[in-house]
């Protein structure tokens, strides 16, 4: 009998509703967990019901009425099996108990997903049925997507919580930074060059050429300085992370940079970008950064092409290739740091800096690589959704 066709088929599609509103509502993976386990005692009534979550790619038991497992134990073979496949698992006779003597006869292990990735497996036991059909399989295959569901949506939030409180430690250190800067090397260099400016009046000859090296030192330090500043006062306004449309960001960062740069050609599909991102207002500032930076580090014609995957079940990598010289593998990782720069270069240095800074304050990350058409790729990591 289908579970359509059970006489109380219209309760347990409303207890199951019920039980997928609190669900969503719950603050803690451990407050889905003892819902769950809850659900499948009303729905089932079944000797065992165990809850075996997956963090990290490895499956723990983390709550059991079954005296058997405790918490942090390796699942049974049945639910491991169930994890493994992503496919609701039934097994009868010696192959559903845990041991030989197991008064057990029936074992039904669903694994809960999201986007494909398993985030935990429900496993019910019975002692007095022989097989489990469609009728006990279906209601807890909609239990398993409610809970995944939760879980999914409680990861999320306690990823974009630590990106936040990230964000607000690299503030502080950024700023006491800044404080030191501005106020104590700022001063020094001002001293500096004024004792330059009053030996450069006083000399000839080679060490008045020493006094102007020493005054273009100073006053080129204390452009830096002002620039790391700007750059601070930008950051200290980042507004916090919010679902903002990916598409439409794009769209519009791909048009002003092309109508900047005649060299470039930008091969972009707005309709495979229809995904909401966590990012603040600067979100276009990294995608702008990036997609000039072909232009404006390579010589004559450039072309990029910007794409899009989806990573696991709650991130997507937008892709920025192009077929320009390249980044050298040893410089990919310092050409993100502060102030880095080739000696090429007219440019601040920050350009990256300042591309990492902000996404990873939104949660996400950003590396580079080498592309498919032999210039370079980067390949920035943001939580979708």
């Amino acid at each position: 009998m289908s579970f359509e066709e059970q006489p109380d088929f219209a309760r347990q599609v409303a207890d199951l509703n019920k039980y997928g509103q609190a669900l969503n509502r719950c603050e803690s993976v451990e407050e889905v967990v003892s819902l769950t386990l809850e659900a499948m005692s009303l729905l089932f009534q079944f000797s065992y019901s165990t809850f075996v979550e997956v963090r990290d790619g490895e499956p723990r038991v983390v709550h059991s009425t079954n005296p058997r497992l405790t918490q942090g134990d390796q699942p049974s073979a049945v639910a491991r099996r169930a994890f493994d496949d992503g496919e609701t698992v039934v097994a009868t006779d010696e192959e559903a108990g845990m041991t030989p003597d197991s008064d057990v006869t029936a074992t039904l292990a669903v694994p809960a997903q999201v986007g494909g990735d398993v985030t935990a497996v429900l496993v019910t036991r019975s002692t007095t049925v022989s097989s489990f059909g469609e009728e006990h399989s279906r209601p807890l295959e909609i239990l398993a997507s409610h809970a995944a569901t939760a879980i999914s949506n409680i990861r999320s939030r306690e990823r974009l919580e630590r990106a936040r409180q990230d964000l607000e430690t690299r503030k502080e250190m950024i700023e006491m930074y800044d404080r030191l800067l501005r106020h104590d090397l700022g001063n020094d260099l001002q001293v500096i060059a004024g004792f330059a400016d009053d030996v450069a009046t006083e000399v000839e000859g080679q060490t008045e050429e020493y006094a102007g090296k020493i005054q273009r030192a100073a006053r080129s330090s204390a452009d830096l300085i002002e620039r790391v500043g700007s750059l601070v006062s930008t950051l200290e306004q980042q507004d916090e992370p919010e679902p903002r449309p990916l598409g439409s960001i794009l769209d519009k960062t791909v048009t002003e940079v092309g109508a900047n740069y005649d060299s470039l050609t930008v091969d972009f599909d707005r309709s495979a970008f229809e995904y909401r991102v966590f990012a603040g207002e600067l979100l276009d500032s990294v995608f702008t950064n990036l997609v000039s930076n072909a232009a404006v580090h390579n010589e004559g014609d450039v072309y990029v092409v910007i794409s899009v995957e989806e990573s696991g079940s709650d991130e997507i990598v937008v892709r920025f290739a192009d077929d320009g010289v390249g980044v050298p593998e040893h410089l990919r990782e310092e050409i993100f740091e502060m102030g880095a720069k080739g000696p090429e270069s007219d440019g601040s240095g920050f350009g990256l800096g300042f591309v990492r800074a902000l996404t990873e304050s939104y949660g996400g990350d950003v590396t580079v690589g080498e592309s498919e058409y032999g210039g370079a790729e980067f390949r920035v990591t943001l939580k979708r959704v």
